[in-house]
């Protein structure tokens, strides 16, 4: 991606969304977002991507070994999750009263 102009995505930290693409695609299970990286055009979904790191004994974790842990998944193959309608959406921006704000093409309504 280019540095000329920032990405603008449509999910956000704390969204609940949908996994609609890869080995963890569940189009019926809501999932949180646990963190956006725009400039890598990835976020981190809880529960999904799992991968195991091998860590070394430290103070904190005295016994080292496997620890599990969830990885970034490309932005495009998640789709946010329209709790009124119990399904994935599109999203539409809309300003209103001076606020850029996220409605769901689904069910019309403001997404918080």
């Amino acid at each position: 991606m280019s540095n000329r102009f920032k990405a603008k995505f449509n999910i956000r930290k704390g969204d609940s969304i949908v996994v609609i693409a890869g080995e963890d695609r569940d189009l019926k299970k809501p999932r949180k977002v646990l963190e956006v990286f725009p400039e890598k055009s990835r976020v981190l979904v809880e529960g999904v991507n799992i991968v195991t790191r091998h860590t070394k004994p430290s103070a904190q974790n005295t016994k080292g070994g496997l620890v599990k842990k969830e990885a970034s998944i490309h932005i495009s193959n998640v789709m946010l999750w329209d709790a009124k309608k119990g399904e994935a959406t599109k999203i539409k921006r809309s300003r209103e009263t001076g606020k850029l704000v996220r409605i769901s093409k689904k069910s019309g309504e403001v997404i918080k």
